[in-house]
């Protein structure tokens, strides 16, 4: 490296160090969503952070740090001051699945990240074009087994729960198909409708509002009992397929900041959820508010580990970093 450019660099970093603490002592935060604008869970954010601002007395901005599966922006949110100027807000598969499948991980969810709350839980959802014939999910595997062609389906991104869930048909079905990762769900409805893919494994909350228009039709759910989002449309577990997924969004810090706001953005968080308003808007596109402490985040965090860990190991999918 030039030693003139190391040393310019160099130069600027109490620049960008001052800028940074200008920031927070300003009251701004960004809240950063990993994945595209547009869907269910950036409609959470935006909800909550309108709610939040005046409670915290700052402001609060949604910025959505798309690419690398959610690790750019989990990535960025780790390499952050911890000085509460950013916020992250993913799902919790994106914060517990990619460590188990990069060959080296990006990040350590508990060294790396201070719990805050967890948010809403949301489903998953297989969702076809509405011009194929096929009555229900049964029909669909049936016209997949006669179109070997078109066995192509979108996931949100590799290494998360729509992935491994489409693993898992592949085996108990028997059937190849080929797994598209796109960059959030509103890409991989409007390729279903485009008729460029026969399926995707979507959240509930992103392909209810194309469902409801008939622009895409839902012919299984991912829940252990049917949904109050979709009562008409059956379970997997109903359609003959042993699987149960469904997934949650929460919300973290740097490591090592303030205990204090983490309690506060918390409780903001929360409060926000509890209204009646926003939960109307957020059950209105299948989200389960819920609302927590760091507490219930890192028991919830755990849990899900153990359960998927082991499902994850048998397909033996890695990511090279």
């Amino acid at each position: 490296m030039d030693r003139r450019k190391f040393m310019a660099g160099c130069l600027g970093l109490p620049l960008l160090a001052q800028a940074g603490e200008a920031q927070a002592q300003a009251g701004l935060s960004k809240i950063i969503f990993p994945f595209a604008a547009g869907a269910g869970g950036d409609t959470l954010c935006r909800l909550i952070a309108q709610e939040m601002a005046p409670t915290l007395q700052r402001t609060l901005v949604v910025e959505n740090r798309t690419g690398g599966d959610g690790l750019i922006g989990i990535k960025a949110v780790k390499g952050a001051s911890p000085d509460g100027s950013m916020v992250l807000v993913t799902t919790g598969p994106t914060m517990y699945l990619l460590p188990m499948v990069e060959t080296t991980p990006s990040f350590d969810t508990a060294k790396d990240f201070m719990p805050v709350s967890l948010l809403a839980r949301f489903e998953f959802a297989v969702a076809i074009n509405p011009a194929i014939e096929a009555a229900d999910f049964k029909g669909f595997v049936a016209w997949l087994k006669a179109h070997p062609d078109k066995t192509s389906f979108g996931v949100p991104s590799n290494g998360t729960i729509p992935h491994f869930m489409g693993s898992k048909l592949e085996k108990d079905l028997g059937i190849p198909l080929t797994r598209v990762p796109y960059r959030g769900s509103a890409p991989i409805l409007n390729d279903i409708i485009g008729g460029h893919i026969s399926f995707g494994i979507v959240t509930l909350a992103d392909a209810l509002p194309q469902h409801r228009a008939k622009g895409v039709r839902i012919i299984a759910t991912s829940s252990a009992e049917r949904s109050p989002f979709a009562p008409e449309v059956p379970t997997l577990k109903e359609s003959g397929i042993d699987l149960v997924a469904d997934a949650w969004y929460g919300m973290w810090l740097p490591a090592g900041s303030q205990l204090d706001f983490a309690s506060k953005l918390g409780a903001a968080a929360s409060a926000a959820l509890a209204k009646p308003e926003v939960k109307e808007k957020l059950t209105a596109i299948g989200l389960i508010p819920v609302g927590s402490n760091a507490d219930g985040l890192t028991r919830e965090l755990a849990a899900n580990t153990a359960f998927w860990q082991p499902i994850v190991k048998a397909t033996g999918y890695k990511i090279e970093n």
